[in-house]
């Protein structure tokens, strides 16, 4: 269907677009929030410092998502290459007024708040991409000629992330555009051309430490040595991980008890509310507590991956599913991190980590989410008693 069929597309209009909203979606990101909340009030021991202001900007984003979905999804897909060349420039524009904390440059002071420019690009470079292989002849789109474009699209935002330098958020930005090519239809031959790639850049990145064209940062180099051995340094780069993975396994099947953790709330944790916060969850609710999370979380998958395919439109299915998969990727990365299967690379779970940009960036997201849903073409019954 062409977006010129799509508009004129029988649709809910009014208040009938608030009750076409996926309302168990919401339910869904409200219960992970409010989860959060509770673990923010515990971690603090008892204040509301990191809890009040996490819930404000839920609010916030709340607000957000659910004007971003009253828009139609035509215009969003009509302003995606502007929103990733905005974002593009406001990632430039951390090379020279950036603030600097924890020796990364990566914020841009709003006065308001922080803005992290390279949360917002994992958002806009989804959108450009679905928008150009909504744009692009299915049969052209495994064509080489017509497989450079996106791979620049993916990799210019991605090197500017990686020199602030933000290792977590490059990996993060490089597959998930690499699964939304996936998902439109790209030849496997290049996704195996771009691993054997990616496996001679390890090497390359792991031969160059001590040399003059060295690749990465130290700092960076002693994750990985702390993901290989983190029993070698245990009071010094192994700290993290080491007390992540007690304050995992003294949570037991049923934790410690709400505000119990004795981890956090005696600050043998680093970082206990923000990416760390996952450990004290565990802690104080137990492996229940946790793999409840994370069916909360595959259940908001669900939900996108349900509602994307039931779309009528090449760029809502795409958007719908590349969100998904970045969402995905988001709390796999981050649970994998404090667990030790995975280097720590500074990566926040979402929805409850402490954070404004992250959680207000990933509502819009999912604001994309809702408006492709909302304003999807329907068949002539459907929705019928929304539009009296």
């Amino acid at each position: 269907m062409s977006f010129l069929e799509y508009n004129v597309a029988r649709t809910p209009a009014g208040l009938g677009k608030v009750l076409a909203m996926n309302w168990a979606l919401v339910l869904l990101i409200t219960a992970v929030a409010s989860l959060g909340f509770l673990v923010l009030y515990s971690v603090a021991g008892g204040d509301w410092k990191w809890a009040e202001p996490q819930m404000q900007r839920f609010v916030l984003g709340l607000g957000v998502m659910f004007t971003v979905a009253m828009i139609p999804i035509w215009f969003w897909r009509n302003i995606s290459a502007l929103l990733y060349a905005m974002t593009l420039v406001l990632l430039l524009g951390v090379e020279f007024i950036g603030d600097t904390r924890g020796g990364a440059q990566r914020w841009i002071d709003l006065g308001f708040m922080r803005l992290q420019p390279s949360e917002l690009m994992k958002v806009t470079l989804v959108m450009m991409l679905a928008a150009y292989y909504d744009w692009l002849p299915a049969t052209k789109v495994s064509r080489p000629q017509w497989v450079i474009l996106p791979v620049l699209i993916t990799l210019v935002p991605t090197f500017l992330v990686l020199t602030q330098p933000d290792l977590g958020t490059s990996i993060l930005l490089i597959t998930g555009g690499g699964a939304v090519m996936f998902l439109a239809g790209v030849h496997w031959a290049y996704f195996a051309t771009v691993i054997a790639a990616g496996v001679g850049l390890v090497t390359a990145v792991l031969k160059s430490r001590g040399t003059d064209w060295q690749l990465i940062k130290d700092y960076q180099y002693r994750r990985i040595d702390t993901f290989l051995d983190p029993e070698s340094d245990p009071l010094g780069a192994g700290y993290h991980i080491t007390q992540s993975k007690i304050a995992l396994g003294s949570g037991g099947w049923t934790g410690k008890g709400y505000m119990q953790g004795t981890q956090a709330r005696l600050n043998f944790l680093p970082e206990k509310h923000t990416d760390f916060i996952f450990t004290t969850l565990a802690e104080e609710f137990g492996l229940i507590g946790g793999l409840s999370l994370l069916t909360l979380y595959m259940l908001i998958i669900a939900f996108c991956v349900v509602s994307a395919l039931r779309m009528k439109d090449r760029f809502s299915s795409l958007v719908t599913l590349g969100i998904a998969v970045a969402f995905f990727l988001f709390f796999a990365v981050n649970m994998s991190m404090v667990m030790g299967m995975a280097p720590v690379v500074g990566v926040p779970l979402p929805l409850v980590s402490y954070g404004g940009s992250a959680m207000i960036v990933l509502l819009l997201a999912f604001g994309i989410v809702q408006s492709a849903h909302v304003h999807r073409p329907r068949a002539q019954g459907e929705g019928r008693l929304l539009r009296r």
